[in-house]
């Protein structure tokens, strides 16, 4: 299980102390029905340092560690992420045509780790991810992506549209990589502040972020498979924008 396979604290108190700390977390699982006094502090704590929290059965807390862990079990982040106003701050800062990964519903921590390595290695300057239902930055995902996660700025939110409200107001062009589309990438204008949002292969991007975007573009597709995995997709998309770039300088 993939959970397994990360850092975890388990406890009120060595939880508490750890945000305290400014512990970074991507996740805390709390028993369905906890009350009490240290519960009250432990939730005031997760909502004053914003992090993410979900109600679930015993039985799933159980399956992790047995017994002793009182309810709760927070799970360390592998990384330090970055509020999302300070990931588009920076990016405009020290590029004045940027590059940043919107990822909608993409779960696969391979699929992560591997768009975060194309990214890197063609100048981008971070990935936003929703703060549930994306992918975990595990040991896995930071393998797959060759450490580039280590390096790239990675930003959380509860909800992108915060994100790309922010960016389009940041003067970044969204562009929604669909394949439902009439027009492709190669038409699109890239050589500015781009922000591309790509969705899971399953659902593709929610209709939300569809409706958010400046363009919609598709990748020309032929043959009998009618899309590309989404990492090799990423990959298409941000080297037509590299190649947009040099071509204008």
């Amino acid at each position: 299980m993939e959970e397994q396979q990360m850092q975890y604290l388990f406890g009120i108190h060595p939880v508490m102390e750890a945000v305290k700390a400014g512990k970074k977390f991507d996740k805390v699982l709390l028993k369905q029905g906890m009350e009490g006094s240290q519960y009250g502090e432990l939730m005031s704590l997760l909502k004053q340092h914003g992090i993410q929290y979900q109600f679930v059965p015993v039985e799933r807390l159980n399956r992790t560690i047995r017994g002793a862990h009182q309810g709760v079990i927070a799970y360390i982040s592998k990384i330090d992420y970055v509020p999302y106003e300070e990931l588009i701050d920076t990016a405009l800062a020290t590029n004045p045509a940027p590059m940043i990964v919107i990822l909608d519903g993409v779960s696969d921590v391979r699929n992560l780790g591997a768009i975060a390595r194309t990214l890197e290695c063609a100048g981008g300057s971070g990935i936003i991810l929703p703060a549930k239902g994306g992918a975990a930055i595990n040991a896995e995902a930071i393998k797959a992506s060759a450490g580039a996660l280590m390096r790239l700025s990675v930003a959380k939110v509860p909800n992108l549209r915060l994100a790309v409200y922010y960016l389009k107001q940041s003067g970044f062009r969204i562009i929604a990589v669909t394949e439902k589309v009439s027009g492709t990438i190669y038409d699109s204008d890239m050589t500015g502040p781009c922000a591309f949002v790509m969705g899971s292969e399953g659902k593709g991007i929610s209709q939300g972020m569809l409706d958010l975007a400046d363009e919609k573009a598709a990748i020309p597709m032929s043959g009998g498979i009618s899309s590309l995995n989404v990492s090799v997709a990423t990959s298409v998309v941000l080297y037509e924008a590299v190649r947009q770039k040099m071509a204008r300088k």
